[in-house]
């Protein structure tokens, strides 16, 4: 159902969905109240959700989804701006699934080829987040076929624990490196405000956000931690006890600087074409940490973190990935579970606890 106040721009969306296959436009509506009483007699399983309307905005909509419970999703359509990028990321924390900018191009073809990119994608990524859920609830009721073949997750050891590789070292952590996509807002705002203001390293997140959003992000992330939050500036040095987020549109790595490491911001090319790219930033985290590293994948779409996290595994450091049950979308931590990258495969809730245990302890394989 596409619910948007504007009557040119619910037929532009509705035109764009046309020509998506397997997708079906099943009602409009003009505001979020008109919205949530057609929802009782047709069967939207998503809504294309504009956050400013009369009567009823987007948010106040998810607000009541949620209160009632309701089996429909939301991808936000949001504007480029810092007012946008606060409500979107509100949004997210009220239980969007994702988001699409709406485009501002001068070109009306190129807006629509865009839109279309955007929304089937995500359209998609939403549809087989559900058929998991579905499945997890058969599973749940011992109706669902066997869980994943052991031979696609790490070796454990005791205590559940993945066993220490042979010849591994026990190198102390020196810095945390975490790639996260879709769903990654409140999978933020619930993991690091755990981690404590002594962590004594430093903590470089990539978030694929557009500009303007990674900054309204590390804003509101600053206020629900204690370990500082913010967007990362060129040239910037880190150091414990800070969380950097890489600038949406630009690229982030690190690099030495005499006795410091300190924040490169670039405009390289996209990568798995993401920009900014956990790969990208990974990459440089192994070159100039080796061992002493800590990279964490977590919730998104696509495979943006795997070669990331193979260079991060071939110098020695450690990995810890979001298990698939409680990840939004789980693209992007698959590829290094299943390859066997990954150390330490844990739910959403026990993420910061894993991570404070390598970096006091030093590695995995001192436990």
């Amino acid at each position: 159902m596409i619910v948007d106040d504007a009557v040119l721009y619910r037929r532009i969306v509705a035109d764009v969905l046309a020509g998506c296959e397997g997708i079906e436009v099943v009602g409009t509506a003009v505001n979020g109240r008109m919205a949530l009483e057609r929802l009782s007699t047709v069967p939207a399983e998503c809504l294309v959700l504009d956050l400013n309307m009369p009567e009823m905005d987007g948010l106040a909509v998810l607000h009541e989804i949620r209160r009632r419970r309701l089996d429909v999703g939301a991808i936000m359509l949001s504007a480029l701006t810092s007012e946008g990028a606060a409500e979107t990321l509100a949004a997210l924390e009220a239980g969007a699934f994702d988001f699409v900018l709406k485009p501002s191009g001068s070109n009306l073809q190129a807006n629509r080829e865009v839109l279309q990119s955007e929304l089937r994608s995500k359209l998609e990524a939403y549809r087989r987040r559900r058929s998991i859920q579905r499945l997890l609830r058969q599973r749940a009721a011992g109706q669902t076929p066997a869980a994943t073949p052991p031979s696609t997750l790490p070796a454990l050891g005791p205590g559940g624990r993945p066993a220490p590789r042979p010849g591994s070292r026990c190198e102390p952590v020196e810095v945390v490196a975490v790639g996260i996509s879709t769903g990654g807002p409140p999978a933020l705002a619930e993991m690091l405000p755990r981690l404590p203001g002594e962590l004594r390293v430093p903590v470089l997140i990539v978030q694929h956000m557009p500009p303007v959003f990674t900054r309204s992000l590390a804003d509101a992330l600053d206020r629900r931690c204690t370990l500082s939050v913010r967007e990362g500036g060129d040239g910037q040095p880190i150091g414990p006890g800070e969380v950097w987020i890489a600038p949406g549109g630009r690229q982030m790595r690190v690099a030495r600087s005499g006795d410091r490491v300190v924040l490169q911001i670039t405009d390289d090319p996209p990568e798995n074409n993401c920009r900014p790219s956990v790969d990208y930033l990974f990459r440089s985290v192994a070159e100039v940490y080796g061992a002493r590293a800590l990279g964490v994948i977590m919730t998104g779409m696509g495979s943006d973190g795997t070669a990331g996290c193979r260079a991060l595994k071939q110098r020695g450091a450690w990995v810890v990935a979001q298990d698939a049950a409680s990840c939004v979308v789980y693209g992007m931590p698959r590829g290094p579970i299943e390859s066997g990258l990954a150390d330490v495969v844990a739910p959403l809730p026990r993420l910061a606890d894993e991570i404070v245990a390598l970096v006091q302890r030093g590695g995995a394989g001192c436990r």
